[in-house]
């Protein structure tokens, strides 16, 4: 009955709402408070994992300090149940990756190997949607292969198409079971590099969260990770360079309702000045006050915003 009640709280007449849904206060810093935003309504909504739960209070911390009335959807089910949102119009600021709005909602098979163009075909994309993409962040949460740095530096290996030259006995993985049968996944990132299934050593496959520690421990030398993951840092992991550009690129952006961008274009003025600090290296860095810390995200997100003196 608890769990019922909890559940129906959650639900309204416009869809499932985040359990979490404080917005931290802040003062306006370098971005400004806006007279012309005083009141807006203004609904982020964002997914249920660290990263997102982050950005999510981010924005929505950001944009209360820039004067909005805003209704916080962080960590609303699922990239699907976030995308919903946007196109019914429950919500109308979410940051999203750009791979995810190309390959998973509009549904291309082929990403767009160029930053810029990716960015630029999903904004055009997405305008029929009244769904608009802001220029992106250089955080790219994409897959990649880590190694424990203290066996990389003994192999010699900082890039993927080092991994032609090493014997047999050293090409060891970690990869997830839905990654290593994909289309796009493991067999054919090892054609792209010059190898095949056969030139490998042993090869796990474990879920993801256990990818990170059986690389860290040496169970494997090679483990399939996301780029901004803060166990990277935290268990002291070398993330190789995808110098054949393989993966999708998933750069963060804003994506914002175009009504609401046309009526309040200062919100592009204000996410201009936020886009440039998100590096992979900034958000391996909050992600991991989170998952290695255990602080709470929304605190994490204020205090980095305060730290950058983009709020007070």
């Amino acid at each position: 009955m608890l769990l019922t009640l909890v559940f129906a709280l959650l639900v309204t007449g416009c869809g499932l709402r985040s359990a979490s849904g404080a917005v931290l206060e802040a003062k306006p810093g370098t971005i400004q408070h806006y007279d012309s935003l005083e009141g807006v309504p203004i609904t982020v909504t964002a997914k249920d994992f660290t990263e997102q739960l982050i950005l999510g209070n981010m924005v929505s911390i950001i944009l209360n300090a820039a004067g909005a009335d805003v209704t916080n959807m962080t960590n609303t089910p699922g990239s699907f149940g976030v995308r919903q949102a946007m196109l019914d119009g429950t919500a109308n600021v979410s940051p999203e990756y750009t791979g995810t709005g190309w390959i998973n909602y509009m549904g291309n098979e082929q990403p767009i190997k160029d930053p810029v163009a990716q960015w630029q075909a999903v904004d055009e994309a997405d305008k029929a949607n009244n769904l608009t993409w802001l220029p992106p962040a250089p955080m790219n949460n994409t897959y990649a292969f880590a190694i424990r740095e203290s066996e990389a530096q003994r192999l010699g290996v900082t890039k993927l198409s080092d991994l032609s030259r090493l014997p047999r006995h050293d090409l060891t993985f970690c990869v997830e079971s839905e990654f290593a049968n994909r289309n796009d996944g493991f067999v054919p990132m090892l054609q792209t590099y010059g190898l095949t299934r056969g030139d490998l050593g042993r090869v796990t496959h474990l879920d993801t969260g256990v990818i990170y520690t059986a690389t860290a421990n040496g169970d494997c030398n090679f483990g399939e990770v996301f780029t901004t993951d803060g166990r990277i840092p935290t268990l002291n992991l070398r993330v190789l360079e995808d110098d054949k550009q393989f993966f999708p690129l998933y750069n963060l952006t804003e994506v914002i309702a175009t009504d609401l961008l046309d009526a309040h274009p200062e919100l592009a003025e204000i996410f201009a000045q936020l886009n440039p600090r998100l590096t992979n290296e900034t958000m391996m860095m909050l992600n991991a006050k989170v998952d290695s810390d255990g602080d709470d995200p929304a605190i994490v997100a204020r205090d980095w915003l305060i730290e950058q003196r983009l709020l007070t």
